[in-house]
């Protein structure tokens, strides 16, 4: 007797969106709630069962649909047990039946444009936080087919308070960043860039002509995913692990927590010796370079620092030194080679190298002036807050330790009122020199693959 597969969602939020009648329906919120493999499910029962079904799952970039554990994959998992029959050269999946549900990209607005004159029966959006409004809507309307299936719009997503998402969602979510309880089915109208919002559609049905759409939004977390709990335990102490903010996004679904100053760094956080610690396995002075001096024109220019750090052999990081100073190109050179003397040939010296020809001279200028000294160089990459995220986990969990010294007000000051620019507009005289030499420092010691797993002390 041959085995009978049973594919159904979870009970729960999952269950619910496959269930959902309404025109819109936007799915998650927390990571690891099941979102992508609830898009498949919901499209691929209809391709399985009804002819004709016609469908279209957008990532924003083509590589999120590729890579390893992505859309394409996930699909390798559900669609051959539905009967489908995949063609990775157009990123297509087809039944013998005439359903087709096929993924791609809209990494640039105008390339909506080529779903034009498109009949589609549903349309998703997963990740729906990486597009603009403007693909959303058009989408819309290209919701037309005689399948049988009454066409609609689906998506997922994880909160990011500085998207139209979060504003379209606003009848979901209270003051404090969480989904209400008991909110369910809202009507919508659309008059150009508003949106007026409905609890009845008959009140909608009032002000306008056209069928006020349904929608609405059904929040998930990991906890509602025990496939992947089961799969994966270490997944929850992953996103525990997770700087304050993401933490705050992706394990509890919080859509309005921004990461502004006191977000990433706390001064009860970090951990105090008073002096540098024996078990050091290794040293590395880590500089963040500017080259103005305070003028008339230039009352509060950036700083030059370098910052000492040390990884121990437990794991945890030591900041044992700051040293700052506003000056001229050659005084700044001065003072690295001054400091690279006083720390000793052990310590080695983290170098960014800006972009350009220009960069490449300059650094190679630096580096023989510190002659007799380990240089190396690394290139920035990703925001600021994205590089400061995994000390500031480290830094949370007890693990990172200050050695006291003069430089230490200053350095905790300026960790506090660390931001992420992309979020939260920097105040007057904000600085962010000693954090980014030290985050530098910090993922040079500690690369990725090899940073130190952390537990939130509680």
């Amino acid at each position: 007797m041959s085995n009978v597969i049973e594919i159904r969602p979870h009970q729960g939020p999952q269950e619910d969106f496959l269930a959902a009648p309404e025109d819109i329906v936007i799915y998650g919120g927390g990571a690891g709630g099941g979102k992508t493999y609830a898009l498949l499910l919901d499209f691929g029962r209809w391709a399985a069962s009804v002819p004709g079904f016609t469908a279209v799952i957008f990532r924003r970039t083509y590589p999120e649909i590729t890579n390893p554990g992505g859309l394409w994959d996930e699909s390798m998992s559900l669609f051959p047990l539905l009967g489908g029959s995949p063609s990775r050269s157009d990123s297509r999946w087809s039944w013998p039946n005439g359903s087709w549900i096929k993924f791609s990209h809209l990494q640039h607005e105008d390339n909506v444009h080529s779903w034009q004159g498109a009949q589609l029966a549903a349309v998703a959006f997963d990740e729906l936080t990486h597009f603009s409004q403007k693909p959303f809507f058009y989408m819309l309307s290209r919701l037309r087919s005689r399948c049988g299936v009454k066409p609609y719009l689906r998506a997922t997503c994880n909160p990011d308070p500085r998207s139209w998402v979060a504003e379209f969602l606003s009848p979901w979510i209270d003051g404090d960043g969480f989904p209400y309880p008991d909110v369910g089915t809202r009507y919508m109208e659309r008059r150009g860039v508003n949106i007026e919002w409905h609890d009845h559609e008959e009140d909608a049905a009032l002000t306008s002509k056209a069928r006020p759409l349904s929608v609405r939004f059904i929040p998930a977390l990991v906890t509602d995913n025990p496939t992947l709990l089961a799969d994966n335990p270490e997944y929850v102490d992953n996103l525990e692990a997770l700087s304050l903010v993401d933490r705050a996004r992706l394990l509890e679904g919080n859509w309005k927590v921004l990461a502004g100053g006191g977000s990433f760094f706390k001064r009860e956080w970090f951990q105090w010796l008073p002096e540098k610690p024996t078990d050091v396995t290794r040293w590395m002075r880590s500089w963040d370079r500017a080259a103005t001096e305070k003028s008339d024109d230039s009352p509060d220019p950036d700083w030059t620092a370098g910052v000492l750090l040390g990884k121990r052999r437990d794991g945890s990081t030591v900041i044992a030194d700051v040293v700052r100073i506003r000056g001229t190109p050659g005084t700044v050179k001065a003072l690295m080679r001054s400091t690279a003397e006083m720390d000793g040939r052990k310590v080695e010296i983290l170098l960014s190298q800006d972009p350009g020809q220009a960069g490449v001279a300059d650094l190679d200028n630096l580096t023989k002036s510190l002659g007799g000294f380990t240089v190396r160089k690394y290139r920035e990459t990703g925001s600021k807050a994205d590089r400061a995220k995994p000390l500031s986990s480290h830094a949370e969990a007890a693990s990172v330790y200050l050695v006291r010294g003069a430089w230490n007000d200053d350095f905790v000051r300026e960790a506090e009122a660390f931001l992420d620019e992309k979020e939260v507009k920097p105040p007057a005289g904000y600085h962010d020199d000693q954090v980014d030499a030290a985050t530098g420092g910090y993922n040079e010691l500690n690369p990725v693959g090899s940073l130190p797993f952390v537990r939130r002390i509680r």
